[in-house]
């Protein structure tokens, strides 16, 4: 083989290995960016259909307008693992502590760029409905420590957020979650009444009136 051939032959592993660490990062931004329901791996597009549909004829239907499109309600109140995680003073917690009150449950990152854009938004929602009856509980699943997350917090506007925090990330996994952000609405039992798998506008009209109206039916 002439100097020429090999050195055709000597770049080749480091072609594919380019290629391969491309492919890499186009799996990791296909799964960033996945509006797939986190419960089943079904499209999008099976979510946008159910979504559509109202899911069921409870006190919730219809409401998934606007946009609270992709805001899927359960047909039924769905029991949930009583995952853990660490409160505002850093004490641990689970879901069971946060009964008794309609909780929209927002799993974030610092990384997660939709986030960012949300966080001011799920701050406006606590700041005009949060009480006694509702709470926006927002989990950061960073492993790098708190610091960064309350930061961010602090960055985007977000104080009137308690800070809630699972290092483990854990329940991302646990809450059956895919993409983020991803956004539980608990009823006052604890259990799922819906949920919305990626951004949305959570201080529109029609976000105020899907928690009023989970807050209405809280029982």
């Amino acid at each position: 083989m002439d100097a020429s051939n090999k050195r055709k032959h000597a770049g080749l592993p480091a072609k594919y290995v380019i290629a391969a660490c491309l492919a890499v990062i186009a799996g990791f931004a296909t799964v960033y960016l996945s509006l797939a329901p986190s419960d089943n791996g079904r499209t999008s597009a099976s979510v946008k259909d159910e979504a559509a549909k109202g899911a069921g004829s409870g006190p919730l239907a219809g409401l998934n307008k606007g946009p609270m499109a992709a805001f899927v309600a359960r047909k039924a109140p769905l029991d949930l693992p009583d995952v853990a995680f660490e409160g505002p003073d850093g004490a641990p917690m689970s879901l069971a502590d946060l009964k008794g009150k309609v909780v929209l449950l927002n799993i974030w990152a610092t990384w997660c760029v939709p986030c960012r854009e949300e966080m001011p938004q799920l701050n406006a929602l606590q700041a005009g409905l949060g009480g006694g009856d509702f709470e926006v509980v927002a989990i950061n699943i960073d492993k790098g420590g708190v610091d960064k997350a309350k930061a961010f917090l602090e960055e985007t506007g977000a104080t009137d957020l308690a800070f809630y925090a699972d290092p483990s990330a854990k329940l991302f996994a646990k809450l059956k979650a895919v993409g983020m952000p991803t956004t539980l609405l608990l009823n006052a039992q604890g259990q799922e009444i819906g949920r919305l798998v990626g951004p949305a506008d959570w201080a529109s009209p029609e976000a105020k009136k899907l928690i009023e109206t989970a807050i209405k039916n809280a029982g």
